[in-house]
This record gives C-alpha cells, sequence and structure tokens, in this order.
C-alpha cells in the first residue's frame, strides 16, 4: 500500500521548479497569486496541513500556533532567518521547525559589500543627480565621498555571513574587527586577519563602518540601541542586511538627521514592508526592499533545502536543518 503523501500548505508563492517538484512528491496547496496570508488564512493554514511552509513575512505566534491541529508537525521554513516563528510554542506542541541555513551566505554577503561600497561613496546620489538631468559635469569638489580602503570595519555576528564579508572586505583594503557570542576559531581568525572585541561597546566606538550580520533574537532586539549609536564617530556609517529590529531606527533617523552619523545602508526595516518615511528622504541613506537572497540561485536553493528537510521528515528521519533549542 502506497503511503499516505502529507498535505503540505505553501504561504507564499515559490520557483516554479520548486513549487514543480513539491507537487510530484507531496499533496501540495500552493499560493498560487502570492498574496500575505491574513491571521485568519494562516489558523486555518495550521488546522489543516501536516507541514506547513511559511517564509519571514508569516508571524507564526502563540496564538496562531494555539490553533494548530494535532497532524501538524513539521513548520519548514522557506529562509534562514526563524524569529518570525515562536519556537517554544512549537516545541510545546511538538512541531519540529527546520529552516534553510547556508544557502544565502554568498548573496548577502554580496548585498552588504555592495551597500558598503555604495554608501561612502554616494553611488546612489550620483545616480539620481544624473536622471534628474541637473548634472552639470565633473568638478573637483562634486558628489565627495568617503574612501574605503584603510577604514576600520566592525562586524556585528561573525558567523557565516559574517566571515563572508569579511573575506570581501579584507581584498578591499578594510581592516576586519568583529564581536561574536564566541571568538571565533583561531586558524580562520588568523586567516581574515580579524581582531576580536569582546565589548561591543569598545568596538563601536573606534569602527568606520559597522556591519550588521547577526540574527535577530530576544537578545539583539536593539543591540544597536540610542546609547550605543551614540558611541560611534560622526564620520562613521552603518550597514544592516540581517533585520530591521537589531537598531534602534527612531534612534538611528534623529542621529542622521543631526549629523551624529555619516550615513547609512539598509537592506531591512523594523516594521516590513513599511519603511519609515524619513529614511527616504536622507541623501546619506541606501534604502533597499530586503533584497539580500534575491538571486535566482540562491532562491532556489532555500527551495530545495525545504523539500530535503520535509521528504527527510515524512520518511521519518531526523531533518538535517532543524532548529535546535538552543537558537536563540
Amino acid at each position: 500500500m502506497t503511503a499516505k503523501k502529507p498535505l503540505v500548505i505553501v504561504t507564499r508563492k515559490l520557483p516554479d521548479i520548486i513549487e514543480t517538484r513539491m507537487m510530484e512528491l507531496f499533496n501540495v496547496r500552493l499560493n498560487l497569486d502570492d498574496h500575505a496570508f491574513t491571521p485568519a488564512e494562516m489558523a486555518d493554514a495550521v488546522k489543516e496541513a501536516d507541514v506547513l511552509v511559511p517564509t519571514v513575512t508569516d508571524r507564526l505566534d502563540s496564538r496562531i500556533l494555539a490553533q494548530a491541529g494535532p497532524q501538524l508537525k513539521l513548520i519548514a521554513n522557506y529562509g534562514a532567518g526563524i524569529d518570525h516563528v515562536d519556537l517554544a510554542s512549537a516545541r510545546q506542541r511538538g512541531i519540529t521547525v527546520t529552516n534553510t541555513p547556508g544557502v544565502l551566505t554568498e548573496d548577502t554577503a554580496d548585498m552588504t559589500m555592495a551597500l558598503l561600497l555604495a554608501v561612502p561613496r554616494r553611488l546612489i546620489e550620483g545616480e539620481r543627480l544624473l536622471q534628474s538631468g541637473e548634472w552639470s559635469g565633473w568638478s573637483p569638489t562634486g558628489l565627495r565621498g568617503s574612501r574605503i580602503w584603510g577604514k576600520r570595519l566592525g562586524i556585528i555576528g561573525m558567523g557565516r555571513i559574517g566571515q563572508a564579508v569579511a573575506r570581501r572586505a579584507k581584498a578591499f583594503g578594510l581592516s576586519i574587527h568583529y564581536h561574536n557570542r564566541h571568538r571565533i576559531d583561531a586558524a580562520v581568525e588568523e586567516e581574515l586577519e580579524a581582531t576580536y572585541w569582546e565589548s561591543l561597546d569598545q568596538m563601536l566606538a573606534r569602527m568606520d563602518i559597522i556591519s550588521v550580520n547577526c540574527p535577530h533574537t530576544p537578545a539583539t532586539y536593539h543591540l544597536l540601541s540610542a546609547r550605543r549609536l551614540k558611541l560611534m564617530q560622526r564620520h562613521a556609517f552603518v550597514i544592516n542586511t540581517s533585520r530591521g529590529e537589531v537598531i534602534d531606527e527612531n534612534a538611528l533617523i534623529r542621529m542622521l538627521a543631526a549629523g551624529e552619523l555619516a550615513g547609512a545602508g539598509l537592506d531591512v526595516f523594523e516594521n516590513e514592508p513599511a519603511v519609515n518615511p524619513k529614511f527616504l528622504e536622507m541623501p546619506n541613506v541606501v534604502a533597499l526592499p530586503h533584497m539580500g537572497s534575491a538571486t535566482t540561485e540562491g532562491r532556489n536553493d532555500m527551495g530545495e533545502k525545504v523539500l530535503i528537510n520535509i521528504k527527510t521528515f515524512a520518511d521519518g528521519h531526523n531533518p538535517p536543518d532543524r532548529v535546535l533549542e538552543d537558537w536563540v
């Protein structure tokens, strides 16, 4: 007798190649028009699904998970970050949670480096000047930015992405510094010529550029608080391709407006998809719509990991990307 295929409910439209393979393997309910699920739709999904495939745009808090049916045993998240899933509630209900780590490392590091170049060199300002037709030609004082060669880069979070950023930045002549929960392996530290700072406060006060590459957890919410932002030098820049919640946005806006920081490159925001309009009005801010993982290769690789996690779980084994209890 053929085993019954699990009902897999997917909350957003995935790449065609992934949806096709998913349909071959499982009993699947797709989101063909790619609309964001309402809370009522999400509640219905957890009541029916054997496997739920959410994304970063979904909120699976305790109230939603309290409505889950007993058959829901796996949340196979499409994405590496899982701060939108209440892990404690999931564990309490015997629901395994998986994610897709590793496959977005290079793409996110590329985006971090792009912002790290674009903000100090005022690339977007220059492009807007051309588009407006107001550029009158080259001049010795026009659009002067800041050189990055020889500057100090402080990386907050030296995991896969932080290390990939460090490798790129080292090639551009930046001095690599980092703060992390745990000091990285000595061999990697030597390869990157990276200086470890146990004190985040001390590192912030001495860097020219700060790159946020740590996950959003209860411990990192507003890690860059108003107090910590004020430790930074006036000529310093902030780059964030992690999660908006890691930075106190209101404090960052106040300091940028007052000239207490030189600029910011942001791919993520606290209240996505809403973005504080003040960011969009500032010439020294490059704001992007959460594009860090937006490559065809990366999104397909994410989907492949979701498929493997579901198939492994359905076959009665522990999925390879199970989120462990000590994630936070």
